[in-house]
Order: C-alpha cells, then structure tokens, then sequence
C-alpha cells in the first residue's frame, strides 16, 4: 500500500483545481511584492493591467457555475462541513470563498485590482512629499469601489461586516466594538498612570545606527527565532509585510529608518512571526484549501509574539544585548542592560502605528476603526481626512501630526483597498498574550530559555497549537482548542499592568 489518501473523483478534481488557482494566486503575489520592492514607478500602469489580467483569469476559473455546482455536490456528499477532517474542511473553506467571490462582477473586480495598484504608487509619492491631495483622488475611488463591493453583500448587520469578514472570518462590527468598548477605558487609565511617572531615556535608540550592522543582527535574531532561509528572504520596502508565493517561499520586508533603530529592529521580529506561521502550516496543504492561515488576528497574534512579548522582553536581551552593544558601542557603551530594556519600552504617544509602544499601539487601531466605519457610513468625506486623523490623534494620544506623512498617509492598507484589515492589529496582540499565558502555563521554563536564546519550545509550541492547522479552523476555533478561550482582552491587559508597574513602579 502506498499510504497515500483516497478521495471521491469530485474531492480529487476539487483539489486539482484549487492547486491551479494556488499557483496563480501565487503568481499574483509575486508581482505585488515585486511591486513594492523592486519596481520602478514608472511601471505601474502595466503592473496594473497585468494584475487584471490575472485578476480576470482567477475569477473567470473560480466563479463558474460548473465549480459552484462541485462544491454544492461536494457538500451533499459530506454532509456537515464543521466535521473535523480535512475534507469536510476544506469544502467549507472553498465554499465560503466561492460565495464571496461570485458575487463580485468581473468588471468590479478587474477595476479595482487596477486602481489598487495605480494608488499604490501615488500613496508612495504622496508620503514621500507629505502630501495627501496627491493619494486623495485615488483613496476616493477606492472607497467608493469598496463600497460598492459592500452593496453585493446585503443584508447585513452593519456596512463594515462584509470588509471585516474579509480578513476575520465571522467575526462582526459589534463584536469589534464590544471588545474595543472593554479595553480602552483600562488602556486610558494605565496611560495615564505612566504619565504621571518620569519616562525613561531612550535618545540612545534616536541616533544614525549603521543599516548594514542593523541588518547582520535582525538576520541573526530571526535566525536564532527559527526562520527558515531556505524557504525565504528579507528585503527593504517603504512599509514592511510578509508576503508567501507557496509554503516553500515566504518572505518579507523592513525598512531602515536614519534616526530610530527599533524600526528595522522590531519589523524584522514581527514579520518573522508572520514569516514562521506560514511556513509552519502543513505540508500536507501544499497548493491545498486550507494552506493559508486561519485569520490576520492569528496571524497577528505571532507576529506580535515574537516582536513584543519576546523580543522586548527582559530575558531575550539579557542574550542578546552584549552583541548588540558590541556593534554599536558609539550609542549604547554607556548603556546598562536595565537602562536600555527600560528604553526600548518607553510607553509614550507617538505617530507611528508601528513603531508604537505596547501600551499606546491599539489606540492607533481603535482611529483607525472609527475612520473606517466612517468613510464607509458617508460621515466621513475622504477630502476631510487630514483634519479628521490629527483632530482624532488628539482625542486618543493627545498629540497632533505635524504633517500628513506622519499622519495620515503613514500606512499602506488603504491603497490596497484594505479596509476592514486594522481591526485584526489590536485582536492579534489580545490573542498573542492568551497563547503566550497557555504557553507558559505548559512550559513554565520558557523565559530562562529565552535568556539563553532558545526558542524551540515556543516555536514548537505553536506550530503544534497554530501552525499546522493552516485554514482548517475559524479563528474563535483555534482560540478555544490553544487557550481554552475566545479573544478577550483581559490578559492583555493583565500582562500590560504587570510589565509596565516594574518599569514605572506603578
């Protein structure tokens, strides 16, 4: 016997078509990341006529009566798609996936892959001048393509849902709100705490730190976390991401900054996470069904694992800051380890999502959100959104951008037409710490291994909780079976309190 599976020929010729769709879907991201890594501008046009084209090919292969028709006979035929095998799963995933996408005309969609990467291109200019009129135009066709995109889904509860069940299967706006509703009152009273308290000195991190030595220490953090080069590269891009052609090529992005080195630092951590999680999955669903990942908060919650809960940990530097002193010792000679673990987590409003500190960062998401709902409500005009962003960066963070750059052209998402994507930021970090407390209530060693950068346990720990399963679990599923809970956000905040009363003496 060869131990190989035996489908029914409609589960084979399933699977047969969702490997030809995984190439090209594959294809379609290598010309995104080539996109924002190494093309020139003047090639966005084209870029954008080619990603149609292949845009149109997808859809015209995927949304057909006749695989509408597989998928229906292949549901009689199991029967209960939430059973617990790959089958039955991997007909609810593509099932889930088919509904969406027929219901998006061929015209919409090639048009908006189109303007999705024309936008791009002037989000870079724009930035690059801190100028928003320049993205302005393209950001309102956006949001009025993504609107029409929402009316394909009616009903619905709320006119985010559908943009938000994009990246967080099943999950809802008043679901979001509801937990959001929990958390910010307690991050308010926590800031305000560590206002009241001297901050730490952190000018030693502001300086002109050398990108080739910045670059030889992130190589070799990610490497000691477990990041697999043999299946993947780094590479410099405007904002940083992690992008996957396949479970055997996932690679990723930083970016140096002159005066701050925790940017390329902490990116090249948190998109290793991202990074490790794909490469994690199965091999078993290798151009497969259920070989992309359970939702972006999961995904969220590794990425943030290793860059937050690791990576500014006291134990990861106690290894790894003799090194890192020794490259560097013009900043850091006169830095002791307390005063630079102190540094690193200075808790201060800033105006850079990502390079936020843990305690302010889902302030930046919970913005983001309420301009979001707007935008797609009709409250919020998009002429109107540099006032709107710094009025609301007052609001939450108390401080106001001094230029569209650092205000509301610093992310990326939105030329990409991601709206409904910044939610999952702030669910991933309350994921992340509930992962984390399992973890450790399993493996209560784990922080003296960190302090001796050993990382195996950890990364075996969610390639075993996480990982592996892929697609093949909701979100709130793989909560429940890793923690034994859905999200919730008292951990986090239980893990914030503690932390951050040993640097204040809170």
């Amino acid at each position: 016997m060869s131990g190989k599976t035996e489908y029914s020929p409609k589960m084979q010729a399933l699977f047969e078509r969702v490997a030809e769709f995984s190439d090209l879907e594959g294809i379609m991201a290598l010309l995104g990341w080539d996109q924002q890594v190494y093309m020139p501008p003047g090639g966005a046009e084209e870029r954008g006529l080619q990603s149609a084209a292949l845009g149109r090919i997808l859809h015209e292969k995927f949304a057909t009566e006749e695989f509408g028709q597989l998928i229906a006979d292949l549901e009689d035929e199991i029967g209960d798609l939430n059973a617990e095998t790959d089958v039955a799963r991997s007909v609810k995933v593509i099932k889930r996936n088919y509904e969406k996408q027929v219901k998006v005309p061929l015209p919409l969609l090639m048009e908006s892959i189109k303007a999705q990467t024309m936008a791009h291109e002037a989000w870079v200019q724009a930035k690059a001048r801190s100028d928003f009129s320049i993205f302005k135009p393209h950001l309102e066709t956006i949001v009025d393509l993504r609107k029409q995109y929402v009316e394909l889904f009616q009903p619905y509860d709320h006119i985010y849902d559908p943009l938000l069940d994009d990246f967080e299967p099943g999950m809802k706006t008043a679901d979001v709100k509801e937990i959001f509703d929990k958390l910010r009152p307690q991050q308010v009273e926590l800031l305000q705490a560590i206002t009241e308290k001297e901050l730490p000195d952190n000018s030693f991190i502001k300086q002109p730190y050398k990108e080739d030595y910045q670059d030889l220490f992130g190589r070799h953090v990610i490497t000691c976390f477990g990041y697999d080069w043999q299946r993947g590269r780094m590479d410099v891009a405007p904002h940083p991401f992690t992008t996957g052609f396949g479970l055997g090529d996932v690679r990723i992005t930083t970016r140096y900054l002159k005066d701050d080195v925790g940017s390329a630092l902490f990116s090249t951590m948190h998109e290793s996470g991202h990074a490790m999680y794909a490469q994690g999955v199965s091999e078993k669903y290798k151009r497969h069904p259920l070989g992309g990942a359970a939702s972006l908060a999961i995904h969220e919650s590794q990425s943030r694992l290793w860059e937050n809960i690791i990576g500014r940990s006291k134990e990861f530097w106690t290894y790894f800051y003799p090194s890192f002193q020794m490259l560097f010792p013009e900043y850091l000679a006169e830095v002791s380890l307390a005063d630079f673990y102190r540094g690193i987590n200075r808790v201060e409003p800033s105006f850079i999502r990502v390079e936020a500190d843990e305690a302010t960062y889902n302030m930046h998401i919970m913005l983001r959100l309420e301009i979001e709902i707007g935008l797609m409500e009709g409250t919020i005009n998009v002429g109107d959104l540099p006032e709107i962003w710094n009025n609301k960066m007052q609001d939450y963070l108390g401080i106001t951008p001094p230029d569209d750059a650092r205000g509301v052209l610093q992310d990326i998402h939105w030329s990409g037409g991601m709206i409904g994507y910044f939610p999952t930021y702030a669910l991933g970090n309350l994921a992340s710490v509930q992962l984390w407390e399992k973890l450790l209530q399993e493996h209560p060693n784990v922080p003296d291994e960190i302090a001796q950068a050993k990382f195996d346990t950890i990364l075996a720990w969610m390639r075993e909780h996480v990982h592996q399963y892929g697609a093949k679990y909701d979100p709130q599923e793989i909560m429940i079976k890793a923690t034994g809970s859905k999200i919730t956000p008292e951990p986090y905040m239980a893990y914030l309190r503690k932390k951050y009363a040993e640097i204040y003496d809170l």
